[in-house]
């Protein structure tokens, strides 16, 4: 299955954390093609003031594993990186890793949504989730990808 990956960190050394941890997510990736987004310095979104800027990227890799055994193994990714178990909403983080999609699979648990209910609202997201599938379509959205950061972006 196609599962498509955000990536963020705005605490320490950003580009190296999200360099360790795409080597982490090649080892969940199986066959076919791994995509990999630039990374985007970008404005903290929904957090303290003054919270230090993201560098955000997208990743989207070929996987069997399950969609929340995939999730628990990108939360103790996140974990290893020295993101606190319990820590607060939209606070800084040395490393983000957000399921955004598995294949075309729907999904609404407690701890996990599928596809990811905010994608469409976070340029983020979407300018390096355009870059590597910008024809992308997932259940329950009406426009592609790439019309979506275009609609975001003539707002």
């Amino acid at each position: 299955m196609r599962a498509g990956i955000a990536l963020g960190s705005n605490l320490g050394e950003r580009s190296a954390i999200l360099t360790e941890a795409i080597g982490h997510l090649r080892e969940f990736h199986e066959h076919g093609e791994f995509l990999l987004s630039n990374l985007h310095e970008t404005e903290p979104m929904d957090c303290p003031s003054g919270s230090p800027l993201f560098l955000n990227g997208v990743v989207e890799l070929e996987t069997s594993l399950p969609p929340l055994e995939l999730l628990h193994q990108l939360q103790s990714l996140e974990i290893a990186a020295g993101r606190p178990r319990n820590h607060g909403i939209n606070q800084p983080r040395h490393l983000d890793l957000d399921l955004l999609y598995y294949d075309r699979m729907t999904l609404c648990l407690p701890e996990l949504i599928l596809p990811h209910p905010r994608i469409a609202e976070r340029s983020f997201v979407l300018i390096p989730l355009a870059e590597v599938r910008p024809d992308l379509q997932l259940p329950g959205w009406d426009r592609r990808c790439s019309e979506y950061l275009l609609y975001i972006h003539n707002k």
